[in-house]
């Protein structure tokens, strides 16, 4: 059963932008840190932001300045604004919804979107 769907990704070139969603229940949104990571084939996945259910919001450091995460609550919803894209942003970006600290006690993972940017 998927949990989380994410969308918006695609092929853009370098300096332009590109908004990722994802979507999930109710139930799992509102317990979760809301967090999106990203993975290049071969490498390990990394953090790229996370938004708490009060909206404070944190960021790598090779997207600050670039991205900008947020979430709608009323739509269960959670945006990644990805500005001035570089080739190296190219990755599959996934969702995840941390709600170990919740009694829901899981996190819960995308299955991913992906994300080119041609220079």
């Amino acid at each position: 059963q998927v949990q989380l769907v994410e969308s918006g990704g695609g092929l853009v070139q370098a300096g332009g932008s590109l908004r990722l969603s994802c979507v999930t229940s109710a139930r799992i949104f509102g317990a979760a840190v809301m967090n999106w990571h990203r993975q290049v084939p071969g490498k390990q996945r990394e953090f790229v932001a996370s938004i708490t259910s009060g909206g404070s919001a944190n960021y790598a450091d090779s997207v600050k300045g670039r991205f900008t995460i947020s979430r709608d609550n009323a739509k269960n919803t959670m945006y990644l604004q990805m500005n001035s894209l570089l080739p190296e942003d190219t990755a599959v970006y996934y969702c995840n919804a941390d709600a170990r600290a919740s009694p829901l006690q899981t996190l819960y993972w995308g299955q991913g979107t992906q994300v080119t940017v041609s220079s």
